[in-house]
This record gives structure tokens, C-alpha cells and sequence, in this order.
């Protein structure tokens, strides 16, 4: 029988983030681990508990002690990552701890933010002890119902039960929106992602670059998904330009290593590795462009940190034709058309400082976090006043 409903007379409903990787970015530490989801996470519950309500999140085991607080977020552990026996271990220790995490952090809203099997899991406990959950759609193909990237049968399984029965959907596009609907009959509301760019009082407009003062801006993982190939592509063709590569990988593939060992070979290419978040806004400053290759994303937590700087985008993946149609860079199928719009964006002072401008104020309109936030919380307040 499910548990009573856990909501009471408060004002505010009390929510955990269940973000299996987020504990370096919360406490601030490079765990081996990069990604925008975690970030954005970290800075949506440090947000929410500055706003005054109790917030939690459930990361793995990373050393921390059980229920750590930091900036007002209490963290629940995991078991560690590589705990268990490969295969018996999807059972326990992963799902049990999980379910205990989950018990400790006694919210009344659950918030999750991958399209795996664990949307799945989460919902389940959260309608057998009464419970609401809510799902962040990450990536477009988290929408697809042929489920691409998904490829074990139990990931499919549990995350198609997991989107039919999970509360609240949130999407960050009117594409994934859209998706969502004609392919699973499923609605969403669509509430754009916050970041945390550079504060008003330390922006300073940034200048048109020259041929020879230009530098192209690469962030992410290294990972197939990103495509980082593509943009070696681009520094072998245009040995004229200066390529700087933030990011690293999180898996140490074949495919990632070889990436890693064709950019050392390339002079024209810096290769830096994991950054610590504090000192991005440097590498931001400095750029002329930022350049992505992705074949598929969410909505870049990237493109936003960028925009906020006034750094207009270089893009084969654009969210909704916004880069497009805002005018907030310029967009290109495959290598030829970068370099095209490359040598366009730096060849151009009028037409990057237009690029410039469009960025900045569609950040400032968009994606701050004043401007995002109490979109989530009316969102929370309206769930946990179903209850």
C-alpha cells in the first residue's frame, strides 16, 4: 500500500535532485566528471535553497559523509560507482541504495534530469510512497521513441515506464516538446534552462576580433557525441586560427584517446583539459567564437555561459533555429560550411558584433537564473498543491 501523501501545511514543498554525478560540482571538486546536467543541477538546487526551501541531492558515494550540507544542499549517498558485481550490481547495490537515498531524503518532489533507467526507478518508489517526480528532458533523443542511445533492453524498459507515469515532464525546446508528443502522446511544459553566466557588474562588451587576434572556442566532453573530429577538421584546414579545447573525457575510450593524440600533433590547437568552473569565464573572454560540433544535444549549457560573455556561436546543432533566427552566430551542416562561417564571423566586424549583441540579450531575456527559476517554482508549487 503506498505511503500518505509526505506534503504538509508549508508553504514550500521540499525537493531532491537525484544527480548521480553532481557531488563535484556542488562541493566544488574535480571528480573526473563533466557535464552541463551536473552544473546546471548544482546551481538550481543552490538556488532553490537560498530561496528557503529544504533542498536535497542523492549523488554517489564520492568519500563525502552522509548527509553533507553545502550551500543549504544536504547530499545522500549512493553506494560508490564501481561497487558490486558488473551485472547482479544493476539490482544492488545500485538500485537498493538508490531506493534508500531516496527514503532519507524525505522530500516531496523528486527532480531528475537523464533519460536512462533511473527515471524508472525513481518513479516507482515515488508512486509507492506517495510521492511527485519530475523529469528534465537533457538530450533530444531522450524523445525519439526509437530510443537510440539507449541500448540495453532494462534502460528501454525502465525508462519508457518511468516517462508514461512520471508527474511532470519539463522540456528545454519547443523541438523536444513537439517530439514528445507525436511520438509518445506525451505532454511536457517547456521552461528554458538556467546558467549561471557572467554577473552584470563584471561584463565588459567584448571587441570584434581581427584575422590575426581570433580564437576558436571548444567545450565539452570528449566524447562521439560531440564530435570533437570534426573540429580538428577544422584546425588542419585553417591552420591560420588559434583553437583552444576545454574538456576531457569521462570514459577513456579508444575513440576518445585517439582524439586526444591527433589535437596534441595539431600547433594550432591548445589542448587544456577539465577547468574548474570558477576559472571559465577566462577561456570566454578571450574567445572570438564558440565553435560546436555536436551531432545531438539538449540545449547547451555551453551556448548559454557563452552568450552571456557576448560570444556568438559557430554551431552544427541548433535549439530550435534559434542561432538562426535570433541571430546569436551562424550554423553549418559539415566542415566546409564552418570554415565558411568561421572565416565569415572573423572576416566580418559589423556582422560578429551584431552576433555579439543578439547573444548577449537573448541570455539576459532567457536563460538567467532570476529569469528561469521561479518557472521551476511555480511549477513545484503547483505539483505539490495536487497532493
Amino acid at each position: 500500500m503506498a505511503e500518505s501523501s509526505h506534503l504538509d501545511s508549508c508553504e514550500k514543498p521540499s525537493i531532491c535532485f537525484v544527480a548521480h554525478f553532481a557531488y563535484g560540482e556542488l562541493a566544488g571538486v574535480d571528480l573526473g566528471h563533466v557535464g552541463g546536467i551536473e552544473h546546471q543541477q548544482a546551481s538550481m538546487a543552490r538556488w532553490l535553497a537560498r530561496d528557503g526551501y529544504r533542498v536535497s541531492m542523492i549523488t554517489w558515494d564520492e568519500g563525502q559523509p552522509e548527509a553533507a550540507c553545502i550551500d543549504g544542499v544536504v547530499v545522500h549517498k549512493l553506494c560508490r560507482r564501481d561497487a558490486g558485481i558488473r551485472g547482479p550490481r544493476f539490482v544492488h547495490p545500485r538500485w537498493t541504495s538508490l531506493n534508500r537515498a531516496m527514503r532519507r531524503a524525505e522530500a516531496d518532489i523528486y527532480y531528475y534530469n537523464c533519460g536512462d533507467m533511473g527515471l524508472g526507478q525513481i518513479v516507482m518508489w515515488c508512486r509507492r510512497h506517495g510521492r511527485r517526480s519530475v523529469y528534465s528532458v537533457a538530450n533530444d533523443p531522450d524523445c525519439d521513441p526509437s530510443l537510440p542511445v539507449l541500448k540495453p533492453l532494462r534502460e528501454r524498459i525502465l525508462y519508457r515506464h518511468g516517462l508514461h507515469r512520471v508527474d511532470r515532464i519539463v522540456t528545454q525546446t519547443r523541438s523536444q516538446h513537439d517530439m514528445l508528443r507525436e511520438g509518445f502522446g506525451l505532454e511536457s511544459a517547456i521552461i528554458p534552462m538556467p546558467s549561471e553566466g557572467i554577473d552584470e557588474s563584471a561584463y565588459v562588451a567584448p571587441a570584434a576580433p581581427t584575422p590575426e587576434t581570433a580564437r576558436v572556442l571548444w567545450v565539452g566532453r570528449v566524447s562521439e557525441q560531440k564530435r570533437p573530429e570534426l573540429l580538428l577538421d577544422l584546425a588542419e584546414r585553417c591552420p591560420e586560427l588559434s583553437f583552444d579545447v576545454v574538456g576531457a573525457s569521462n570514459t577513456g575510450t579508444e575513440y576518445d584517446q585517439g582524439i586526444m593524440c591527433r589535437a596534441d600533433r595539431l600547433s594550432n590547437v591548445t589542448i587544456h583539459g577539465r577547468v574548474p568552473r570558477s576559472e571559465m569565464s577566462a577561456f570566454y573572454r578571450r574567445a572570438s567564437v564558440l565553435c560546436c560540433t555536436s551531432a545531438y544535444e539538449g540545449f547547451p549549457n555551453t551556448f548559454l555561459e557563452a552568450w552571456s560573455h557576448g560570444i556568438p556561436s559557430v554551431t552544427t546543432f541548433d535549439p530550435d533555429h534559434l542561432v538562426a533566427e535570433r541571430g546569436l552566430g551562424w550554423v553549418a551542416r559539415d566542415v566546409d560550411e564552418l570554415i565558411g562561417m568561421l572565416r565569415e564571423s572573423i572576416g566580418s566586424a559589423d556582422a560578429w558584433s551584431a552576433a555579439s549583441s543578439n547573444a548577449r540579450r537573448y541570455y539576459l531575456e532567457n536563460h538567467t537564473m532570476q529569469a528561469c527559476m521561479p518557472q521551476f517554482e511555480r511549477m513545484f508549487q503547483e505539483l505539490a498543491s495536487r497532493s
